[in-house]
């Protein structure tokens, strides 16, 4: 059955569903009780799906938790710089800013061809749909280590997990609007309110337009997400979720980097066309829930997400090919004419997910069981067509012949033809169907010793389609992967855990026998500890972990074009993570990492088949990395509540590309922030950030597609809540 038909019974039985509630709400509800604090219905949400309702300090594993508001105050909208705020994330390439690229203890995937994956409400949420906005948020769970025996295929060094907001049972909402720099302008709002007492809606979006530091570059954005939660009696709860947004931004590599010069070019300097016009992607997402409490011990949890999202456009990339590249030779245009490919993209996904879970708690013999049961179901439809021109090797073209433009001084629009000698580069279709099981017991051996035992099995399918040539490959790949972990707790506020996994990543394509590839394969040790003072005042973890992958993709020594899996790589290192409200009103974040990613074994990049040895570094990861954050609260007046604050993120010195010696410099910048409660309804907040100016970058591919981070910028906001 195609996964719109499924959609289109999906929708109707929804609908149905709550307008039957609706209606019999309306009728057979009680009147609604009043006049005593804490008669109404009070529903907070769902429980999230995989990880149980175990306290922090029960789970065997580093959870880090970032709350919605404190984002929307610190003006932080985006998925990937809010994840600056967590010990051993880093920025990886993003596909000229059209996704969130980043990794987790050294680890990312395919980063450079496909997005960084990550979850909403415990859903995947793969797909070309820009970057994340962060207007829904409820909060952003970062779960640390090997969560494949939970989540399916994945990275070992860990997963992001979005809470939206849910419909509340009081009426309630906000509205923001902020400027600041390069004519940034944005206007959030946020509006839950109950329809009876079983059922409440609320509606949440943000709309962005702006310039940036970038020359020439304008973007604009609208991210909507109404929502419906009905409580059926006392013991179901259902929710449906809607989410669509739109983005249009043009395509942008950033500047080329010669000899190391990383001051050559100014940031803004941009190299590609204005007149190519802005890339546009489109999501539309749909999310039903339905929670049954079957005793105050045993729970279910339900649901399907259906997903679409399509970018498509154009953008001009840097050749990177030496000899097809004027700028990498030597003579009068070394370090001057940039040499560009024109390339149209146009991506399409379908992404249908089912899904059901029992939790339950009970004891044996006397010791207190936690178990989670579960089974999901995977359809995802990845359809990719791209064509582009290439320059040829370069033997003293005219620009024109090469799409060349000179980095020092710019003249845009010169060949507005070139697209027409574009040429298929391939246009494919792939479709991947999985399902999976997974279970675990968490045992309360004692009061102070528990252990956890689980695993998931995982059969994985693919039919991967080259429509130009007509070669239709299949692969067929079935896993287990086990879990397990000990927490010690010698006192209420202190424990100490380990925990060891192992995890799977389907591999994409064949070799030169037309044969499809073993997946990677990881494995992941971690040990740690974790202090939660009397009063949640101060929270801490120190985590050191050990993980491995294998079977990753790399060049085929004997058969230029092709690639093998014998790749492997390693990452190791240390966390810690404190978040503490201090005396006289002080609150403090600090978050570190050190991040030793590495390979271990001697082949060649599959891109352009240079000699990886092994302890070459990975691509994009600090070894060091870190962020603290400072702030006092103080009382203006008679009962005006204010905060000052600053924060210091430092970033190490990164590899930029793969099998060479090009580094991105390490970087620190300042942050300040400040708010006030200007009445009891509006709080007037602001920042700068890169206080200094510090010239920075982001993320790099390779020397010549290299993002300049922001220069010194501020916002200032307004927050009406009603």
């Amino acid at each position: 059955m195609r996964a719109s038909s499924v959609l289109n019974q999906i929708l109707a039985v929804s609908v149905s569903a709550l307008a039957t509630m609706a209606a019999s709400s309306a009728s057979a509800q009680e009147a609604p009780e009043t006049g005593t604090e804490g008669s109404a219905i009070v529903v907070t949400g769902l429980r999230q799906a995989y990880i149980g309702d175990l306290p922090v300090q029960d789970i065997p594993q580093n959870v880090q938790s970032l709350d919605g508001t404190v984002l929307q105050g610190l003006g932080l909208t985006r998925l990937d710089t809010a994840l600056d705020l967590v010990s051993g994330v880093a920025r990886l390439n993003n596909f000229g800013g059209l996704w969130d690229g980043y990794a987790i203890r050294g680890f990312a995937g395919d980063a450079n061809n496909v997005p960084t994956g990550f979850l909403v409400n415990g859903f995947n949420a793969r797909g070309f749909s820009g970057p994340r906005d962060t207007s829904s948020v409820e909060r952003i769970d970062v779960l640390k280590g090997s969560t494949s025996a939970l989540f399916g295929r994945g990275e070992p060094g860990g997963t992001v997990n979005i809470v939206t907001k849910k419909p509340e049972f009081q009426a309630k909402g906000n509205l923001q609007v902020q400027g600041g720099s390069w004519n940034s302008y944005r206007v959030d709002a946020d509006y839950t309110t109950p329809l009876s007492n079983s059922i409440a809606v609320r509606i949440n979006g943000a709309y962005e337009n702006a310039d940036s530091f970038r020359d020439t570059i304008h973007s604009e954005k609208i991210f909507i997400t109404p929502s419906i939660l009905a409580k059926l009696g006392s013991s179901t709860t259902v929710s449906y979720e809607l989410e669509f947004a739109s983005l249009k931004v043009p395509f942008d590599r950033g500047i080329p980097i010669f000899n190391n010069d990383f001051t050559r070019l100014p940031a803004s300097r941009f190299l590609g066309e204005p007149g190519d016009g802005p890339m546009k992607a489109d999501i539309l997402g749909h999310q039903l829930q339905v929670q049954h409490d079957f005793s105050d011990n045993w729970s279910m949890l339900a649901g399907v997400s259906y997903r679409t999202t399509h970018l498509r456009g154009v953008g001009e990339v840097p050749e990177l090919v030496a000899g097809r590249q004027p700028f990498l030779r030597p003579g009068p245009t070394a370090g001057t004419l940039l040499s560009r490919q024109s390339r149209y993209h146009n991506f399409k996904s379908e992404n249908l997910i089912t899904r059901a879970e029992l939790t339950g708690h009970f004891n044996v013999a006397g010791m207190a069981n936690t178990l989670v049961i579960g089974a999901d179901y995977d359809y995802f439809k990845l359809d990719q067509v791209q064509t582009r021109f290439r320059p040829a090797a370069y033997t003293g073209q005219s620009n024109a012949a090469i799409n060349a433009i000179d980095v020092l001084n710019p003249v845009y629009g010169a060949y507005p033809a070139v697209n027409s000698r574009a040429s298929l580069v391939y246009d494919r279709l792939e479709q991947d169907y999985s399902w999976g099981a997974y279970f675990y017991d968490q045992i309360d051996l004692t009061s102070w010793l528990k252990v956890r035992a689980g695993g998931r099995y995982d059969e994985f399918r693919q039919d991967f389609l080259t429509r130009n040539n007509g070669l239709l490959l299949k692969q067929k790949v079935t896993k287990f992967s086990p879990q397990a972990g000990v927490v010690v707790q010698p006192t209420d506020t202190l424990s100490f855990y380990g925990s060891f996994g192992k995890g799977f990543r389907p591999n994409n394509g064949a070799n030169v026998q037309n044969e499809t590839f073993q997946p990677e394969s990881s494995k992941s040790y971690e040990v740690g500890a974790k202090y939660i003072s009397p009063g949640n005042g101060i929270t801490a973890t120190v985590a050191l972990f050990s993980m491995t992958k294998t079977n990753i993709l790399t060049a085929d020594p004997a058969n230029s074009g092709f690639v093998i899996a014998v790749g492997s790589a390693k990452s190791r290192g240390v966390e810690f993570d404190l978040n503490a409200k201090l005396p006289y009103d002080f609150n403090l974040l600090v978050v570190y990492a050190y991040t030793d990613a590495f390979w271990t074994a001697e082949f060649n990049d599959p891109d352009f088949a240079k000699p990886i040895l092994p302890g070459d570094p990975l691509i994009g990861i600090p070894k060091h990395s870190g962020n603290v954050m400072l702030t006092k609260d103080f009382i203006i007046g008679d009962d005006r509540k204010a905060t000052i604050g600053a924060g210091v993120q430092y970033i190490d010195k990164r590899l930029g590309e793969t099998a060479t010696n090009y580094f991105l410099p390490s970087a620190t910048l300042v942050r300040l922030i400040g708010s006030v409660d200007v009445t009891d309804n509006i709080t007037v907040s602001g920042n700068v950030d890169n206080l200094f100016d510090k010239r920075w970058f982001s993320n790099s591919y390779s020397a010549l597609w290299t993002f300049p981070g922001a220069p010194r910028s501020f916002s200032v906001r307004a927050n009406y809540r009603f």
